[in-house]
């Protein structure tokens, strides 16, 4: 799939430190003052890059990682994950910084939800976004997202933000 030289393809375990190195930039730039200062500027990219070896040691297949390149340069990732109850979790959408707004999210989040519908038929898709993420909560809501639950998120890290649930329902239209 390309749009404006950006192409999308299956994520693959080589790319885990590139996903880690933009997941990092990404989150340091969505949750500045929104996440603790010292979580972003401190431990955050050996914490990224820890949990994407780990995620792609354990799922070796790299199955429902999607990669968005233009050229060699990796601009934005998206991750599901099946759940226990049935549901797909959309637990990653990212682009680079400096990408957002640039039609990247759009692309890795039709391919998501098309793999979602190919892979898991008939599931539920969803996810978490914080609940002050509003350039997020604008996107997933344009996309037909439904807001389902409103709870407080617990980090691994030790802090605790409040976020929204959103849901696709098939059959999917972003």
């Amino acid at each position: 799939m390309t749009d404006s030289a950006v192409t999308v393809r299956a994520g693959a375990r080589g790319d885990a430190t590139r996903i880690a190195a933009l997941h990092t930039a990404s989150w340091r730039s969505a949750y500045a003052g929104i996440m603790p200062d010292s979580f972003l500027n401190g431990p955050l990219s050996a914490d990224r890059l820890a949990l994407w070896q780990q995620r792609l040691a354990d799922n070796p297949s790299a199955a429902g990682l999607f990669v968005a390149e233009c050229g060699p340069e990796l601009v934005g990732f998206v991750y599901l994950i099946p759940r226990p109850d049935g549901r797909i979790l959309l637990d990653n959408l990212h682009a680079l910084p400096g990408r957002t707004r640039s039609g990247v999210g759009t692309l890795l989040f039709r391919r998501a939800l098309r793999w979602a519908a190919t892979e898991y038929p008939g599931c539920a898709v969803y996810l978490e976004v914080l609940q002050e993420n509003k350039p997020a909560i604008a996107f997933y809501e344009r996309h037909g997202g439904r807001r389902t639950d409103a709870r407080l998120g617990r980090f691994e890290q030790g802090f605790e933000l409040p976020e929204f649930e959103y849901t696709w329902t098939p059959p999917f239209s972003a």
